[in-house]
């Protein structure tokens, strides 16, 4: 999709008109419409035909209370009427400020995402274009709406994509091409080079697959002469059986998810670039499958890590936290970064407690945990800080190993699994985990089956500005 920004209507072309709930007035004084029927509620549109037979349609953004899903307004026409679309179109957009005109257009080219990728026939993409209308200095932001939304149905491809395809090193690939493409660094660490280093977690949870693991390492550095300032590390489990613990066989087809967190690392690192923001940032992605082998680690089992630490394996569904602890104690090690969060569909546990509206947050900073939070409510996104009390470290207390990675009961799941990390973390004082297993990946007005959302990118993007700016 290419945005444009003028400063004039063609009130003979087609036209998108956004309206707060009940108020119209620009309606009659812009287009000469003197009544419509809609209110206004967020995301309802209406079709009025103007004198010359083009489309003006009205979309409802909903009250005050609504404006963090402006972008899923435009979003949600622009998905059902694109189709009907002369290839361009019109937004007025002078009532709508810089911030606004970001979301919108991030909705417009969310709401191009084809999720068939795979189909055999597939429908061939219009070349759509659309123009913003106003008189104010739009053009920025209309910039970042579009990379943003890019960047993001990039990494939705990536998440939808089945196992067959989507190995680790193909992840490993994907890096690479993005990294050459928008300028920055990328070293992948492949299965000879983590035994050298002493990846023993991640080695473990790959070892009973056909296809090897990986860590991905991405550096863009905005100020060269600087520190690192944010570290990030996603969870990249590629499929997950479960292991031996083998999970049931109801959705395992839509395990191709659970390296949700690994995505939006990569797409963050990869818009941070295409912003050239001044900020040095490091995102590291654990990437294995977990498969079922007569290779395969197993339950009872004691493994190694790249922090020196051994575990008891009480679960071996219990893999997505034994890859992000060798990526927290390498990214931890090795560079130092001022801040450091990591992202993981990691426990159904979260999803019992917070259902699909919001992150579970895991931080002893408060500071951090404003800000995400804050960040997070503008743009819907949200996050719910969840405990670290150091009343759970004893579910992870183990006889023969230094910890182990399963409690076994059948609560506070999340919760143990969050204190688990912690232990990986060099008792960093900026550390954040976010499990964003009911926010990644579930039931979508845009597919008839669970799919990606893209959560993460526009979030952590968001606070990496924001820390910059402070």
């Amino acid at each position: 999709m290419v945005f444009k920004h003028s400063k004039d209507i063609d009130k003979d072309k087609d036209l998108i008109v956004p309206c707060r709930k009940g108020d119209f007035k620009h309606l009659k004084s812009v287009f000469g419409i003197e009544s419509i029927d809609l209110e206004g509620d967020l995301s309802t549109y209406q079709l009025v035909y103007g004198p010359s037979g083009n489309r003006l349609y009205v979309l409802g953004l909903g009250e005050e209370k609504d404006a963090n899903k402006l972008g899923e307004a435009f979003r949600k026409l622009c998905f059902d009427t694109k189709k009907n679309w002369n290839n361009s179109i019109q937004v007025y957009a002078e009532d709508l400020n810089a911030d606004e005109v970001k979301a919108a257009s991030i909705g417009c080219e969310l709401a191009t995402y084809e999720i068939g990728q795979f189909k055999s026939k597939q429908d061939k993409a219009k070349k759509l274009s659309i123009t913003f209308a106003s008189s104010k200095a739009i053009a920025d932001a209309l910039k970042e709406g579009q990379f943003t939304g890019e960047t993001i149905n990039r990494i939705k491809a990536l998440i939808d994509a089945p196992a067959n395809h989507k190995t680790p090193e193909f992840l490993g690939r994907w890096a690479e091409e993005s990294a050459k493409t928008f300028n920055y660094k990328c070293t992948v660490l492949h299965q000879d080079q983590l035994k050298k280093q002493g990846f023993n977690a991640v080695l473990s949870v790959g070892q009973g697959s056909a296809n090897p693991p990986v860590v991905i390492v991405t550096e863009y550095m905005g100020n060269p002469k600087g520190k690192i300032n944010i570290g990030l590390v996603g969870k990249g489990i590629t499929f997950d059986t479960g292991g031996l613990s083998i999970k049931s066989s109801t959705n395992l087809h839509y395990m191709k998810s659970d390296m949700g967190g690994a995505a939006a690392v990569l797409g963050i690192v990869e818009l941070v670039a295409k912003l050239k923001l001044n900020v040095n940032i490091v995102g590291i992605v654990a990437s294995a499958e977990n498969a079922v082998d007569s290779n395969s680690y197993r339950p009872g089992d004691v493994i190694g890590s790249y922090s020196g630490k051994t575990i008891e394996i009480i679960d071996t569904d219990a893999e997505g936290r034994l890859v992000l602890a060798d990526g927290l104690s390498y990214i931890i090690k090795q560079f130092q970064p001022e801040q450091v969060i990591d992202l993981a569909t990691l426990t159904g546990s979260v999803v019992q407690t917070l259902g699909y509206s919001a992150a579970g947050m895991f931080t002893n900073n408060p500071e951090m945990a404003s800000q995400m939070s804050s960040v997070g409510a503008k743009i819907n996104e949200r996050v719910w800080q969840l405990p670290l009390f150091d009343d759970f470290e004893a579910d992870l207390y183990s006889d023969i190993a230094d910890l182990r990675n399963f409690s076994g009961k059948p609560i506070a799941g999340a919760i143990t699994a969050a204190k688990f990390l912690e232990a990986f973390t060099e008792k960093h004082d900026n550390w954040m985990h976010l499990d964003i297993a009911g926010v990644s990946f579930g039931d979508s007005p845009y597919s008839k089956m669970k799919s990606a959302s893209g959560y993460g990118v526009q979030l952590l993007t968001n606070y990496i500005k924001q820390f910059t700016s402070n």
